[in-house]
């Protein structure tokens, strides 16, 4: 059985993070993302493959070099996902806001 990584695990580590802030915006290769790091390359590598598997990451070959850049849909998707938890801890929070301005004023 072929088990791919949960998407969540892969966006909740900080360097992953960080290299998809790198790349959203301009594709780019293994080499540019490792040099924004202090860690070794195979280290990112083991990233790039993380998210690539997750289909967060897409590689485009361009001669020798292969560049990746951001998949954008697969973003949108886990936006989409996240969105409704987003609405009601919003509303939530603004229920605690009003009830805490309540009691301040009676003070």
């Amino acid at each position: 059985m072929n088990l791919r990584r949960d998407v969540f695990q892969a966006i909740a580590d900080p360097t992953r993070r960080a290299i998809l802030m790198l790349v959203a915006t301009n594709a780019m290769t293994a080499g540019a993302i490792a040099s924004n790091f202090d860690t070794a390359r195979p280290t990112v590598s083991k990233h790039l493959a993380v998210l690539t598997e997750c289909e967060l990451l897409e590689q485009e070959q361009s001669g020798r070099e292969i560049y990746y850049h951001l998949n954008a849909k697969k973003m949108k998707e886990i936006a989409d996902f996240i969105e409704p938890f987003r609405q009601l801890w919003d509303e939530r929070f603004n229920k605690l806001e009003d009830i805490m301005k309540k009691y301040k004023s009676k003070k």
